[in-house]
């Protein structure tokens, strides 16, 4: 897999080129089995401002259909409880199960194990390359260190 390197203040991370990426911070990448389905996860960013992943819960059925933008669940960390959002537009295919079993993958390997749900559509409209998500990035960052973040 290859990586762009992204570095800014404290934070760096390294983001695979062939992903494309939500501007609320999370990857969609094909399965390599089924180009028909993506499976979505949090960047490095999100999962941050998360902390470690204590519990994933859904709240769409296999075969639903979702959209992006939608609420399909709730994700909730040591730091903060979110809603998990859809970046896709298509129908459910399913969580991850290794996260019934260790939550905390979604840290320690975000770009590979440690994905949170699959669909089988196409990524939101809004998406990006890796390159449009580190300029988005850039810009949040330095947004949040100007209002002493």
């Amino acid at each position: 897999m290859e990586y762009a390197r992204y570095k800014h203040a404290r934070f760096s991370a390294r983001l695979p080129v062939n992903f494309r990426y939500s501007l609320s911070h999370y990857w969609m990448v094909q399965d390599e089995e089924d180009s028909g389905i993506w499976r979505v996860g949090f960047t490095k960013f999100a999962t941050r401002m998360l902390g470690e992943l204590v519990e994933a819960r859904y709240e769409v059925e296999k075969g639903d259909t979702v959209s992006s933008g939608q609420s399909i669940g709730y994700v909730e960390g040591f730091k903060a409880a979110s809603d998990l959002l859809c970046v896709m537009e298509g129908d459910f295919v399913e969580g991850n199960p290794i996260l019934e079993v260790d939550a905390c993958i979604v840290k320690s390997s975000p770009y590979v194990d440690g994905w949170l749900y699959s669909v089988k559509g196409e990524p939101e409209d809004m998406s990006v390359d890796v390159h449009g998500y580190i300029e988005h990035l850039g810009a949040l960052i330095e947004k949040m260190q100007e209002e002493g973040y």
